[in-house]
Formats: C-alpha cells, structure tokens, sequence
C-alpha cells in the first residue's frame, strides 16, 4: 500500500501546506504503519526549466531520432507518471503563489500531460484513485473579501487533479497564512487560526479517507 506525496511550498519548515500535509499523512500511517510513502518535493527538487519545452518537441520526433536531451526529457516525463500509476493514494500539498498555481506544481503538471499514458481525452489510468490535495493561501479569498476571484490555483489544481488525472479528489483549505507575520494582518489573525484549526481538521479526515479506501479495495 502507497501513499504519493507531493510539495511546492518554498517555506521550508515554515510553510503551513506541509504541516497540514502532514496531518493527512500522519492519520493515513495509523491505518498503514507499514506502507510505503513516496515523496516528490518540488521546492528541493524542481522540474528543469528546458525539460517541458524539450519533451514536447521530443514527441514529434522518432524514439531512435532523438537528441541525448530530448530522450533525457521525455524519460523525465515518463518517471513522473511511473510513480504516479505506481501509487495507490495521492496527497498534494499546493500553495497559492501569485493568484496562481506554484510554478513548480505547474511544470510538473505540464511534464505529466505530455507522457501518453496521462494525455487528455483518454481514460486516465488513475482513474476513481483517492487524493487529497492541501491548498494554502497567505491572504483571504473567500465571498465578499476585497480578493474574491483572484484565487485562481485552486480551480486549476481541481480541475486538472479531478477532471483530467480522473482522481477521487478531496480538498482541504486555508486562508491567511501570512496574517502571523504580517502586521497589517493582526486583525485576521483569530480568523487566521480558525482557518488552520479546520484546515488540520479536515486533512486528518482526508487521509483517514484515503486509507480507508484502500483497505475496502484490498477486503473487495
């Protein structure tokens, strides 16, 4: 039994994605004490700039043609996916940089699509696989606040985790990261909390979901 674990978040020991990723991961490692978890940090580890852009022209060229570059980049491509396909649950750990998605999640999401076994408009392989994906944001974005819509990593991550990969997917939230050390924010800092509390709350019951998924697929 496998657990896939991915980060982005370039804070370090600091950084509230990991540590609320590490709430789902310790409640699935009560269930599986013994499972495998395999760790892809993209912060430590990031996809090489030219890698996308090489494999992608490395599909249009024969498997015997290609450049020592482009048969690096699509092998590259290929090993993200083996350890996708090779997992049983999933565990994304995402922030909001920017309004948008970590470029270093983005990279590697694009490296995934380029590999055929994981190309749009198939069956995914992946498919009815439970994951939990984590999205932290350092400010509010919620109804009503003056970044409503401006949230734009999150639709994106749902949409290429759930519709595209085809994943059983469930998704934790927390907003105000940054109200801690930021001093204009000290009036969200209960807000702040509140929105940690129920973030840990709610990846605990993810990653108990996730082992409980697959225990039920082993029993079947």
């Amino acid at each position: 039994m496998s657990l896939f674990r991915l980060d982005a978040s370039i804070r370090g020991e600091q950084s509230v994605s990991r540590a609320v990723a590490d709430t789902a991961e310790a409640a699935w490692r009560r269930t599986h004490p013994s499972g495998v978890i395999v760790r892809r940090d993209l912060a430590a580890t990031p996809v090489p700039a030219d890698a996308w852009p090489t494999a992608v022209v490395a599909g249009f060229v024969p498997a015997d043609q290609r450049t020592e570059t482009q048969a690096r980049a699509s092998a590259l491509a290929a090993s993200y996916v083996d350890e996708l396909i090779a997992a049983d649950t999933y565990l994304f750990a995402a922030p909001l940089y920017n309004y948008g998605p970590s470029q270093h999640v983005k990279a590697w999401i694009d490296m995934l699509l380029i590999d055929p076994r994981l190309a749009p408009g198939q069956v995914s392989p992946l498919r009815g696989r439970p994951a939990a994906l984590i999205v932290t944001r350092g400010g509010g974005y919620g109804p009503g606040t003056p970044r409503e819509g401006w949230d734009h990593a999150t639709p994106y991550y749902r949409r290429v985790f759930a519709d595209l990969l085809e994943l059983d997917l469930h998704v934790s939230e927390v907003e105000l990261t940054l109200a801690e050390v930021t001093p204009a924010m000290e009036p969200l800092r209960d807000l702040a909390r509140q929105s940690l509390e129920a973030g840990h709350t709610s990846a605990g019951k993810h990653g108990e979901l996730l082992a409980q998924h697959v225990l039920g697929r082993v029993a079947a």
